[in-house]
């Protein structure tokens, strides 16, 4: 049985906490390991994780360490797992996240990365994002952003996915790194996919 952990960033998200944490206790195949690593949180979510949810182990920062640092962390408290879920707290996740992510990562060792249908939050008939792409000009882009839901129900390849709401391969990442800590955040999970890509990986919707 794969072992697979949920990290998920925090930073003074006391008013999207609950929520998120909720969806993961819902879990048809809980996660092994919940993490949530705060970057110098002021509004009292911390006290909040730790009187509401024991079962969350909690990384903390005294500053903000951005998205990439807070994420390396969990990944790093993450070893001798297989996988780890990326989320951000301003989601509330389908019972079914963790099953299925994990479903569509196992379907070949060749896939880095599988990311789930992200929906507007306050308007779930339309897209937040669906993949993350890269052109030409130099752009990146989310897929699907605004657009109808019902468009949007085939598994597909992307560029990369939206480290918000993914699930990533741990051997991979001992293979091309973690993170770039130098994107503090955004545009990082464009640059890890296009790191996987380039050593032959791939990355799935």
């Amino acid at each position: 049985e794969p072992r697979v952990s949920v990290v998920i960033p925090n930073y003074n998200g006391i008013e999207f906490n609950r929520t998120c944490l909720m969806a993961m206790r819902r879990q048809t195949r809980p996660a092994d390991k919940i993490i949530v690593v705060d970057n110098g949180s002021t509004d009292g979510s911390l006290e909040e994780i730790r009187e509401q949810f024991p079962e969350v182990e909690l990384i903390c920062f005294p500053e903000n360490t951005g998205f990439t640092g807070a994420v390396n962390a969990g990944i790093k408290a993450s070893e001798g797992f297989d996988f780890v879920i990326l989320l951000n707290n301003d989601t509330e996740a389908d019972i079914h996240l963790v099953e299925e992510l994990l479903r569509a990562i196992q379907v070949n060792k060749n896939i880095f990365s599988c990311q789930a249908k992200m929906l507007k939050m306050d308007d779930p008939w339309k897209m937040d994002d669906a993949g993350d792409y890269y052109c030409s000009f130099g752009w990146a882009f989310a897929r699907g952003k605004g657009k109808s839901a019902e468009l949007y129900t085939k598994p597909k390849a992307l560029f990369s996915c939206c480290a918000g709401a993914s699930i990533y391969r741990l051997s991979v990442m001992e293979e091309i790194g973690m993170f770039d800590e130098n994107h503090f955040a955004y545009l990082e999970d464009t640059d890890i996919g296009w790191r996987a890509r380039i050593r032959g990986y791939r990355n799935i919707f």
